[in-house]
């Protein structure tokens, strides 16, 4: 019996082994990348999206096209980012893009074997910007030169009314303190968007709340955002703000009515450009 038991223990590794063989499992990719969605910069995009839960997951393409995806407008990949550790979302900043043009992006999961998932599902584009930090315009009432700001021109101008797209002031009467930031025509319209952490906490223009008066308070921390009289638009934030001049970041839209800072079309006017009463709202 012990010259038997040798052959025996053979077949039942034999056996075993074949049972291995008919459990392994197929090579199945990541899923696709969800909540997907795009912040505008100066010439670059970031890309944020949710992480995958799958543990086997090492990294992200991202892919960009100039229009939708289809066959006749393929993305194509322009980077890596490996998966973060502990992580809810993942980011990638896109550089080199030229402002005024709208790109559209997506972004596919990697897994440990190297299979790709299918591309992420939303329908996201962008159209980077010019911007800028450090803007000082002096107080109307007291100064000539440098006290309002042409967006389009990207320069300071030394009057209040048009190609101004706005202008500060700041005065004192009857314990009130009156440091405002105006437009000076109907044709422009601004708006607070209130208190952020940054200039780019504000992505879009609200289809209300445009101030009747064309007048705001400026508030320190504050963003507001502007539209001009030819459709574009702007958006800025106060960082500093004194009784000689205020200090603002800014961004601009040169794309005109483009969708990052855009609201339902404006209706259409009489052709007039009348310049707004000054009118100082008590703080």
């Amino acid at each position: 019996m012990k010259k038997l038991l040798a052959p025996l223990v053979l077949v039942g590794l034999v056996l075993a082994g074949c049972g291995d063989e008919t459990t392994t499992r197929p090579r199945v990719p990541p899923a696709a990348p969800r909540g997907l969605f795009s912040i505008t910069g100066d010439g670059s995009v970031t890309l944020v999206w949710l992480a995958n839960t799958e543990t086997d997951v090492t990294g992200y393409r991202i892919y960009q096209a100039p229009c939708a995806s289809g066959s006749s407008c393929p993305y194509t990949r322009i980077g890596t980012v490996s998966a973060p550790v502990g992580e809810e979302y993942v980011t990638y900043v896109v550089t080199g893009l030229p402002n005024g043009e709208t790109a559209f992006f997506a972004v596919a999961a990697v897994g440990r074997d190297g299979l790709e998932s299918e591309l992420s599902y939303n329908d996201v584009f962008d159209t980077p910007r010019p911007a800028g930090t450090g803007l000082v315009l002096y107080n109307s009432l007291d100064y000539e030169s440098n006290v309002g700001y042409d967006f389009s021109a990207f320069h300071r101008t030394d009057s209040p009314d048009p190609p101004t797209d706005i202008f500060y002031g700041y005065f004192v009467d009857g314990g009130y303190v009156y440091q405002q930031i105006f437009v000076p025509d109907y044709d422009t319209n601004i708006q607070d968007a209130g208190y952020a952490t940054s200039l780019d906490a504000v992505d879009f223009a609200s289809t209300e709340g445009w101030s009747p008066s064309g007048a705001v308070e400026a508030v320190v921390g504050h963003n507001y955002v502007v539209w001009t009289r030819d459709d574009h638009f702007a958006k800025f934030r106060v960082v500093a703000v004194g009784p000689n001049s205020v200090t603002v970041d800014w961004a601009y839209q040169v794309d005109a009515g483009n969708q990052e800072l855009a609201v339902t079309p404006r209706p259409a006017d009489d052709g007039s450009s009348t310049r707004r009463p000054i009118v100082w709202l008590k703080r």
